[in-house]
């Protein structure tokens, strides 16, 4: 049976275009649009499967609105436009849209289009699916027993975690005369790391009484239905709601969901969400939450409706006790990983989801935000763990190599082939390939690529013979795609392939609160190496590291560190070592001198024989604290012109 497709597009020779287009490839059109409010008829009748979709239409409401209503009713679509406005496609993107094309399109841009928005519509749904039946069955093994109900609620907690984004979280109803009060809340610290929030410590907190605390529930209306409030609409809540208001002033909330359960004959137990995030919540996660609310249900009522539970419940107690976690460490699923911010926190819920996915992900971050590190956890964390991790940087591949590092060669391939390789792909069989910097590409190569993630087979360079592969891809890079291939150097076809999953990194100073777990972490790190006596870092000092930009983030901030370590004097690191104002000078006002590779090379080395007294050899000497071999750094000084005098 020939596909559904919906055209809502208010040019009638574009439409009619695509019409035939479509009709000719075997798609049946089910109807043209002009309008949103027309296009919503059409798919109350018709149930399309895919929706091409224009962004300025006929009325009132955009492209952009009705894109909404299509991810509520999961029908994937496929933004055209003409429009190259930057806010307007930033607009459209947060849509989440299968694909997007630019006006004019030929017939083989669409076609690929489509194919490449069932795929990702396809593994989307496979996903929600798979994510569904994880915490279903995590939900259906939470039992409440005597004594241990605070890992039973911890256990809800962290079911949720991955797949409803929170930074405080709580559970409950208040009392009436005849049932009692049932309430704790959780908030987060780290990656499965939970402060418990009772009564006691929510008042402490808010520097409140206890007796002020429940005067402000019992002016805070009950919730009775599911529903979320993001930004504007959270802060109006807050001025009705004053346990709201008392929670946006206490942990900074500025979003929340709700979800009423009915787990017994008595009032609703509600569980709420609250984000620091303005726009943490969408009509998606109270339809996730919906899906799996039977689940919910029955994890909650084994808990509060056992006996035991009952009698020991009071708001006072403090019954849930969550054990304490090293600073910053997200313990054995992310070793390696330090921080606590809430940037760093969404993404790895989302990549503990993806990992499980057995298809492309695209890790995106500028350099030095740990794109390799996250790739490693998504190749342990995934079904492949126990195959091959091979790695790829495909930017320090010559153009004329890559084909042959990639795909292998035959003998005879070329001048220099003495006999057969296996390449990468290969060499993955059964695992993951990450391919670091996929943006330095060329062209050529990323139609083969495209075609292996398609067909699943490689072509050795020279040979004839098609060889399968079962190979996740994982692909990263520093670049601005969506700019690559506006500009002509990056394929909009293959960018949707390995866009299935896109991981996008924060930058260090957009999670400023996580530089003194880092500096901290960093500075023992390099004590121990370098066998010097530094414990820790003065107050002035690391204020200077959150003030600074680090367009290099954490690789920039590792390497001044180690810098400064060596360079330190004191038990307590009073100064630290930045490179980019040592080699960027003020010249004159508004202007900057950038210095030479060479220029910085020569004033570090200065720097260290300074602090060795031109000592080079044997221990403390220069050539040590370089980590250089005396000969190398006698060598360079030469070179440099540089001399004790």
């Amino acid at each position: 049976m020939p596909e559904k497709i919906l055209i809502v597009e208010d040019e009638f020779i574009v439409a009619k275009h695509l019409e035939s287009i479509l009709e000719s490839a075997g798609y049946e059109v089910c109807g043209i649009a002009i309008s949103v409010a027309k296009a919503l008829e059409i798919i109350e009748l018709e149930d399309p499967e895919l929706v091409l979709l224009d962004i300025y239409l006929k009325g009132d409401q955009t492209g952009i609105d009705l894109a909404y209503i299509l991810n509520e009713k999961g029908i994937a679509f496929v933004y055209l436009s003409a429009n190259s406005n930057q806010s307007v496609l930033e607009e459209a993107k947060a849509t989440r849209p299968y694909g997007f094309m630019v006006k004019p399109f030929r017939e083989d841009q669409v076609l690929i289009a489509l194919d490449i928005a069932r795929y990702r519509h396809r593994n989307s749904l496979e996903s929600s699916q798979r994510k569904e039946a994880i915490v279903t069955e995590q939900l259906g093994r939470i039992k409440a027993f005597a004594g241990g109900y605070e890992h039973a609620f911890l256990s809800v907690v962290t079911a949720l975690q991955p797949h409803i984004p929170f930074d405080y979280i709580e559970m409950g109803r208040y009392g009436t005369a005849t049932n009692p009060t049932q309430w704790c809340s959780f908030l987060r610290k780290g990656f499965s790391e939970y402060q418990t929030i009772c009564t006691r410590e929510l008042s402490e907190i808010a520097n409140i009484s206890g007796t002020e605390l429940d005067n402000i529930r019992k002016d805070t209306p009950n919730e009775v239905r599911s529903t979320f409030y993001n930004a504007e609409n959270f802060e109006k809540l807050t001025h009705a709601h004053p346990l709201k208001k008392l929670y946006a002033k206490a942990f900074g909330i500025r979003s929340m969901l709700v979800l009423p359960l009915l787990v017994d004959y008595a009032m609703p137990f509600v569980v709420t969400f609250y984000s620091k995030s303005r726009n943490a919540y969408q009509s998606g996660g109270l339809q996730f939450l919906g899906r799996i609310q039977q689940a919910l249900t029955s994890a909650i009522a084994n808990i509060v409706t056992n006996a035991d539970f009952r009698e020991v419940q009071t708001e006072e107690q403090r019954l849930f006790e969550v054990s304490d976690l090293a600073p910053g460490n997200l313990n054995n699923i992310f070793p390696g990983i330090i921080g606590r911010s809430q940037p760093l926190l969404a993404v790895l819920d989302y990549v503990q989801q993806v990992a499980g996915a057995d298809t492309s992900v695209l890790i995106l971050g500028e350099t030095g935000t740990g794109k390799e590190k996250i790739a490693q956890h998504i190749h342990e964390l995934s079904p492949r763990k126990n195959r091959p991790l091979i790695k790829v940087n495909c930017a320090a591949l010559p153009a004329s190599l890559i084909e042959s590092e990639l795909f292998g060669h035959e003998k005879g391939a070329f001048t220099g082939a003495l006999s057969r390789r296996t390449g990468r792909f290969e060499q993955a069989n059964g695992g993951t390939l990450f391919l670091d910097e996929i943006g330095d590409v060329p062209l050529d190569v990323q139609v083969k690529l495209l075609r292996v993630l398609q067909e699943k087979e490689i072509e050795r360079v020279g040979g004839s013979e098609t060889v399968r592969v079962d190979v996740r891809i994982i692909a990263a890079t520093n670049k601005n795609l969506d700019k690559e291939i506006a500009e002509g150097r990056f394929r909009m076809d293959f960018y949707y392939r390995l866009n299935v999953f896109p991981v996008l990194l924060p930058s260090l100073r957009n999670r400023i609160e996580d530089i003194p777990l880092l500096v901290n972490h960093f500075i023992r790190l390099y004590a121990e190496k370098h066998h010097k006596n530094v414990a820790g870092i003065t107050g002035e000092a690391m204020d200077q590291l959150k003030k600074y930009d680090w367009p290099g983030n954490v690789r920039e901030l590792e390497n001044s560190i180690e810098r400064s370590v060596v360079l330190a004097k004191d038990h307590d690191m009073d100064k630290v070592f930045i490179q980019a104002p040592q080699s960027m000078q003020p010249a004159e006002k508004g202007r900057a001198v950038i210095k030479s590779i060479e220029e910085v090379e020569r004033e570090h080395i200065r720097i260290v024989l300074d602090k060795c007294n031109y000592k080079i050899y044997g221990p403390g000497g220069a050539a040590e604290l370089l980590n250089l071999p005396p000969s190398t750094l006698t060598s360079k000084m030469k070179k440099l012109g540089i001399s004790k005098n």
